[in-house]
């Protein structure tokens, strides 16, 4: 199982996250972006939308990191990770829009003007990426997880661009419920860190 990434997108240390915390034997690949690794003609093959994370699991390409969480689940058989009841089911994918819409647009997009100068609207994003934070704040001011009462791939694809919001100039100091969340993702067996970088608040 090879999985393609770079250590400083949020997308893809999801997968990275999930496939150390299943224990699953990988080969990490780093792609270099600054170098336009990923408009080569190679790496179009394995993703035409030339974006990393990609898993290639013996043949089978995955892109996008949350089809990856959801194919690493179904694959391995872990059903706490991903409910197969309808209810359940339907609550992750609601967080993985979640994670593709607003944390894209908001957190995630902020820390893409500070760490790789994006031409978003600072204050724009910012003010996205707080009023998404309200929202996780007062969900999980009564609950530990986004679904149910154990961690689900719902909180491995909202955690990096949650964690690294600072570096996007995005104050998380207001948010003790989100804060509290973060840890106890960094204490499960097989936590890989996303790696810090000294951008917006961060620095």
């Amino acid at each position: 199982m090879k999985l393609y990434h770079h250590p400083l997108s949020g997308h893809a240390h999801r997968a990275r996250l999930f496939v150390s915390l299943l224990g699953l034997p990988h080969e990490l690949i780093e792609v270099d972006l600054k170098a336009g690794a990923h408009k080569t003609p190679e790496f179009l093959a394995l993703n035409p939308f030339g974006q990393v994370p990609v898993l290639d699991d013996n043949g089978v390409v995955i892109a996008d990191s949350n089809a990856i969480l959801v194919y690493l689940a179904k694959k391995a058989g872990r059903t706490e990770w991903l409910p197969e009841d309808p209810r359940g089911a339907a609550a992750v994918q609601r967080w993985l829009s979640v994670a593709a819409g607003e944390v894209a647009y908001g957190p995630a997009a902020a820390r893409l003007v500070t760490v790789f100068g994006a031409k978003y609207n600072p204050e724009e994003v910012i003010a996205r990426a707080h009023t998404l934070l309200a929202r996780l704040e007062s969900h999980l001011t009564d609950h530990d997880w986004l679904v149910g009462t154990n961690p689900t791939i719902a909180d491995v694809a909202l955690y990096s661009y949650v964690a690294r919001a600072p570096e996007g100039n995005v104050d998380l100091s207001g948010y003790p419920a989100v804060n509290a969340f973060l840890r106890r993702i960094e204490a499960l067996p097989g936590f890989v860190p996303f790696v810090q970088t000294p951008a917006g608040l961060a620095a």
